[in-house]
Parts: C-alpha cells; sequence; structure tokens
C-alpha cells in the first residue's frame, strides 16, 4: 500500500482554487482557512495556499520528452486507465486547455503511458498519467 504524499502549493485565487480542484478535478474538500485549502487528490493531501503577495511571475521552465516540451515543475497522480480517460473527457468536457493534449507516448517503448498536462488557474502545472502495465512505472 502506498502512503499517502503531500504538497503545498501557491495560488492567485482560493475561489477560483476551490471551483477548479473541487468541481473540475473533483477532489473533496478538507479543512481550510481564509489562506489555503486541503482537498484529497485520489487519497492524497494537496493544499493550495494564497500567495502573500502578488509577485512576478516566474519563467516557466519545460523538458524536452517524446516531442513535446514539458513544464517544470508539475505535480499529478497515476492513475488507472479507466479513470485517467474519464478525467480527460471530464476535462474535455470543462473546456480546459491542455499544455499537452492527452495522448500515448513512448508508444511500443518500455514506460509506454497515457499522459496529459494542463494548468490550473493560478498556473501550476498538472501530469496526469496512466499504464496499460502499472508494472512500468519505473521500468527502465
Amino acid at each position: 500500500m502506498l502512503s499517502p504524499f503531500h504538497i503545498a502549493f501557491p495560488v492567485r485565487d482560493l475561489a477560483a482554487a476551490r471551483r477548479f480542484y473541487g468541481t473540475v478535478l473533483g477532489c473533496p474538500e478538507g479543512r481550510s482557512s481564509d489562506s489555503w485549502i486541503d482537498f484529497d487528490l485520489y487519497g492524497h493531501q494537496i493544499v493550495a495556499h494564497l500567495k502573500a503577495a502578488p509577485a512576478e511571475e516566474d519563467a516557466t521552465h519545460h523538458n524536452p520528452v517524446d516531442g513535446h516540451d514539458v513544464p517544470v515543475p508539475h505535480f499529478g497522480v497515476v492513475l488507472e486507465m479507466a479513470d485517467w480517460e474519464a478525467l480527460a473527457e471530464r476535462l474535455k468536457a470543462a473546456g480546459t486547455r491542455f499544455v499537452i493534449e492527452p495522448y500515448v507516448r513512448f508508444k511500443g517503448q518500455v514506460g509506454e503511458q497515457a499522459t496529459m498536462f494542463f494548468l490550473d488557474p493560478s498556473g501550476n502545472a498538472l501530469e496526469f498519467k496512466a499504464f496499460a502495465d502499472r508494472g512500468q512505472l519505473f521500468a527502465k
């Protein structure tokens, strides 16, 4: 059994974060205050923290992976394929603008995986992926 991870990340607008993570991604909300909100992301605790003061936006960094520019940093969850497909459809139906559209990368190679990248309303990059064979998660 995997232990849940915890990640805290900055957001510009808590109401927008609540709509995106709670409604679009379907994350149940946990505790909250006027400066942060806990969400349950597939059993993992993610916490949206309101930025204290608007700062100059950080330049986005990308690394090339399978012909795409992958945003760094990013976070997400490895899902079962059916859950990944359902999430991709829910995001499309919600009008999500993808950084990298849902597709299968490394097709026919070790580590073949379905992946998609998108941004939350504060510009945080998220990746959700799935493996037809989860045993390939750390395969070389």
